[in-house]
């Protein structure tokens, strides 16, 4: 994308008021959409984006500029222009040396994305949507979409870094309201892949369709939610997004040095029950989170944070690691060359415990069992968070009975990771999701296996 002698031309433009530290992230970004709604096609959409970001860092002071000029010249301009954003007095000459090129493994792809012509696409959604529809004459509308995007990348600091990667991802997603006498209601499966189209292979849209409308109906005849104290049981695979939010963003490096996380300071403490082991990998093949290299050029990795209830470690990004003369974890990440850079997740998961999955819920005498999370927000100084039950159930004297109407689960993320007090064999991996912070969004995976937590506060509107 840039020839590696321009790159050190641009590097030391952007040092040249003496700062501390200069990177350069390029990106060549291309997408494809097709999306199906009320049995018609609703959009097709493509596009592409390329451009470059610069990064200067002078003490406490951080530059940022970006362009999509690629030319010398722009890249010069906009190293400019983040320089004097930096700002300093120093002055003098700093030169730069990179390493040779490190190119990333690229995700593995057998069936090129772009090689799937738009008429087929169609001819995919248009079978959900009539799969769909045939599940209950209560569905009265389908919206689905199949989209796929390739992202390449090039990333050069000061510090000598200077790799190259590509990500392909493939993403299908349906969604489908069913009416009753009680009124309407949602249900909603989707499918997201780091690789290429061949995971249609794999995995049945006609499945996720016929679940996504199954739920909705179900909901048609669901009971109202409870609502107090009760045991919950989470099926595996959907709870990982509670985890993810509810103390996974407060295990991140830059909440953590601001001290608005509730994990501030509690390194080698207990603060989980001795059953939970938290990781966070961003190597996990084909997952949604998965890349070769973060957004500042470091390698991804596994990274155990809590391990058997005790807080080992935090996520990390290049800066902060360089402040506190450590390796950095892989998890500095951008929505794109316009962003700068900060702490996120990739795939973050509870690992398998030992108990089985029959044996939580027959022990549970009467409780709530979550089959679908829905989504969430959590306060990382506190947190206590709140999240939707998509798809729920009354357990009763150890049977998953009926279907509940959609309510809330309120708590608080170290509460809870310390009430957890069963662990399925179960493990799996959840749905694709895309991570929101300080207005980015970034593609994340989630999971862990089914669980129980003693006592959560249930937000239903039953009497």
């Amino acid at each position: 994308m840039i020839d590696s002698d321009v790159l050190d031309r641009v590097l030391n433009e952007a040092r040249c008021h003496g700062a501390g530290f200069a990177e350069v992230y390029a990106e060549d970004r291309r997408n494809t959409g097709v999306a199906f709604d009320d049995g018609r096609v609703d959009g097709v959409s493509s596009g592409r984006d390329r451009g470059a970001g610069i990064r200067v860092v002078n003490g406490v002071t951080t530059g940022y500029a970006h362009t999509s000029d690629l030319s010398e010249r722009g890249l010069l301009a906009a190293a400019r222009a983040a320089a004097d954003a930096a700002g300093s007095a120093n002055g003098g000459t700093v030169t730069v040396a990179l390493d040779a090129c490190t190119p990333g493994a690229g995700t593995r792809v057998d069936v090129d994305p772009q090689s799937v012509p738009k008429a087929r696409r169609v001819e995919m959604l248009t079978e959900v949507d009539e799969i769909a529809r045939s599940v209950n004459g209560a569905v009265t509308q389908v919206s689905a979409g199949l989209s796929d995007s390739y992202r390449s990348v090039l990333i050069a600091n000061s510090d000598g870094v200077f790799v190259t990667d590509e990500v392909t991802r493939v993403l299908f997603r349906v969604s489908v309201v069913a009416d009753g006498d009680l009124g309407m209601q949602t249900g909603a499966e989707s499918l997201g892949f780091t690789g290429g189209w061949e995971v249609f292979d794999r995995y049945s849209l006609i499945d996720l369709a016929t679940e996504a409308a199954e739920q909705a109906v179900r909901k048609l005849h669901a009971r109202p939610a409870p609502s107090g104290q009760l045991p919950v049981v989470i099926a595996q695979g959907t709870g990982g997004v509670l985890f993810h939010e509810a103390c996974g963003h407060g295990l991140e490096a830059d909440h953590i040095a601001k001290g608005a996380s509730v994990y501030a300071g509690r390194m080698g403490e207990l603060v989980a029950s001795p059953l939970v082991t938290l990781v966070d990998d961003g190597t996990v093949d084909g997952e949604w989170g998965t890349r070769s290299f973060d957004d500042e050029g470091q390698p991804t990795r596994r990274n155990v944070l809590i391990e058997n209830g005790v807080l080992v470690d935090y996520m990390w990004d290049h800066i902060r690691a360089r402040d506190e003369e450590r390796a950095p974890s892989g998890n500095g990440r951008r929505q794109d060359y316009a962003s700068l850079p900060m702490v996120r997740m990739t795939n973050t998961f509870v690992l398998a415990g030992e108990d089985n999955p029959a044996d939580i819920i027959s022990s549970t005498e009467h409780g709530v069992y979550v089959a679908k999370l829905g989504g969430g927000s959590v306060n990382t100084a506190s947190g206590d968070f709140v999240f939707g039950m998509r798809d729920a159930y009354l357990i009763e004297n150890g049977q998953i009975t009926e279907p509940l109407r959609e309510g809330n689960l309120i708590g608080n993320g170290p509460q809870v990771l310390s009430d957890i007090d069963m662990l399925g064999n179960d493990f799996a991996m959840g749905g694709p999701g895309t991570c929101g912070k300080d207005g980015q969004g970034v593609p994340v995976g989630t999971g862990q296996p089914t669980l129980r937590v003693s006592s959560m506060t249930i937000g239903g509107t039953a009497a």
